[in-house]
């Protein structure tokens, strides 16, 4: 009751027409960047940060409030009409509903995409009020290690769970932690990694970081690879489905839901796994297995609906603990840090007036986003017909005025692009953005309790060592980290090699990553 009394207020203080107005232009914004090909919600959200500096604290968070959901939505039109999907999380929606849109039923696609959105984000957001504080109360209980180990959970889990390659993910994690490092020690007071730049004294702000590597990194590598040839684009219609598409869709909308927010709410999670489970589970319970392939409705409604139930469930690890679990997560941190605002156990007793306020725009943004996305999905799709050489000029320019911004310095866009080449060169060499990102942002954090630990023990190791919750998580991590080693023990105790024995066409040495993968010899 006191949630829901709480959660009221929070209704009460966005219901005025000035945050109704806010919360409008935020959806509105973030589907329409969002919408462009190649821009996923982090990079919409990183891209439209700095336009919220200038506004009370609360309307600013009204507005990325409705930029964050915008962008998940807008990324769904992209992946059914042009097959390009903005980020990993929207490469299933693309498996079907890009051959539903090439079948002549894009209208439908885009329909059952938004509703099915609509319903996950409304009860992804409901489960949020009903759970947030209890992990709150659970959280105040924690000490330094318990957290120190909940954070090297997130570290170990983004760089090993989710990217292609751990080397790879490891290596992105190393860069941000370097990142992170940069700056004065809060300790000793002492200068790292700034080379004598007075500029980099006070840290390295995490929204050129965000900016640099997602905008101007992304763009750099869209160029270099640019062809002028302009995309075809397919006819939308006005959104409508038959009783028999509802028919079809309602329980993968409610699958996908149960699926997606639990990934979400858990460090490491991240939404491409309960998207590629919905897909394979709707493959198994539909009663048309014939029109998976070919465009089953199914293989939109449930992984569209697990991708913004996963987007939403981001939210209770974020407010709770402070913990990013995927890259739109990890920019909204540095949005509530940029206006020194910690999130973590005590954001809720600190601001509770501004976490329900929050949630409570959530509802009203969904709600938003339906009414906008139903009818102007043919708006929406027009601006697929931009130039790609405009679309990307107008970004660099954005981010560069969004860099500036922040300090207002001119030495932050020397570094905004030093960023951008790092982000394109990650993206050349197949490293992860997420790792770089989170550990740019708990890398200090992390420090931190590593200190606080060993201050209370002396300095001896054993301060590291907390209660249950941290033995569980170092052993997540060893069971993370020993992995591998385990499975290839197991495959020689069953006579294997490292090489697959069961006739696949996947020679030992063929990495199976990455655009194009080895299919085996020609017949």
């Amino acid at each position: 009751m006191d949630n829901l009394n709480a959660l009221l207020g929070g209704f009460a203080d966005v219901i005025t027409p000035m945050n109704l107005l806010i919360a409008l232009l935020g959806v509105t914004v973030g589907t329409a960047v969002g919408v462009l090909p190649g821009i996923g919600p982090a990079m919409t959200v990183a891209l439209l940060l700095p336009i919220t500096y200038g506004l009370p604290v609360e309307q600013s968070l009204i507005l990325f409030g409705g930029i964050f959901y915008g962008g998940m939505y807008g990324g769904s039109t992209t992946s059914i009409l042009l097959n390009t999907p903005g980020e990993s999380a929207s490469v299933v929606t693309a498996l079907e509903g890009n051959k539903m849109a090439k079948a002549g039923r894009a209208a439908q696609a885009l329909a059952t995409s938004a509703i099915g959105s609509f319903v996950a984000g409304t009860i992804a957001t409901a489960l949020i009020v009903l759970v947030m504080p209890q992990v709150v109360s659970f959280a105040i209980t924690l000490g330094s290690p318990e957290f120190l180990a909940i954070i090297l959970v997130a570290f170990v889990g983004t760089a090993a769970i989710l990217g292609s390659s751990r080397v790879r993910g490891f290596a992105a994690l190393l860069v941000g932690l370097s990142l992170g490092l940069v700056g004065t020690d809060f300790v000793t007071g002492q200068q790292r990694l700034t080379f004598g730049s007075p500029f980099l004294a006070d840290n390295i702000d995490v929204v050129v970081v965000a900016v640099g590597i997602f905008a101007v990194g992304e763009a750099l590598w869209v160029a270099a690879h640019l062809r002028r040839k302009a995309g075809t684009v397919i006819p939308v219609g006005r959104p409508w489905m038959s009783r028999q598409d509802w028919g079809r869709s309602w329980k993968p909308w409610l699958r996908g839901t149960a699926l997606g927010f639990p990934f979400g709410a858990i460090p490491a999670g991240g939404a491409e796994i309960p998207t590629f489970l919905s897909y394979l589970a709707e493959r198994k319970l539909t009663k048309h297995p014939e029109e998976f392939g070919q465009g089953a409705i199914e293989g939109v409604a449930g992984p569209e609906a697990a991708n913004n139930a996963s987007a939403a469930g981001t939210m209770v690890p974020l407010l709770a603990l402070g913990l990013p679990t995927n890259a739109t997560a990890a920019i909204i941190i540095a949005a509530f840090m940029s206006y020194g605002i910690e999130p973590g156990p005590l954001l809720l007793t600190k601001e509770p007036d501004l976490v329900w306020m929050l949630i409570a725009s959530l509802f009203i943004g969904n709600f938003f986003l339906l009414v906008l996305n139903l009818p102007l999905a043919p708006t929406w799709a027009k601006l697929l017909r931009i130039p790609r050489p405009y679309l990307y000029a107008g970004i660099l320019f954005f981010a560069s005025m969004g860099a500036y911004a922040v300090n207002a310095q001119p030495f932050d866009l020397f570094l905004l692009l030093a960023l951008g080449g790092l982000g394109f060169a990650m993206r050349r060499f197949g490293l992860p953005v997420l790792p770089l990102i989170v550990g740019t942002i708990l890398g200090p954090l992390f420090e931190k309790h590593m200190r606080r630990s060993l201050q209370t023990t002396g300095g001896d190791v054993s301060g590291l060592v907390g209660g249950p919750v941290a033995w569980v998580c170092y052993a997540f991590v060893l069971a993370v980290l020993l992995w591998p080693l385990v499975a290839k023990l197991l495959r020689r105790g069953r006579g294997g090699d490292d090489g697959p024995d069961d006739g696949s066409p996947h020679p030992p040495g063929v990495p199976l990553t990455g655009v194009a993968q080895w299919q085996g010899p020609s017949s």
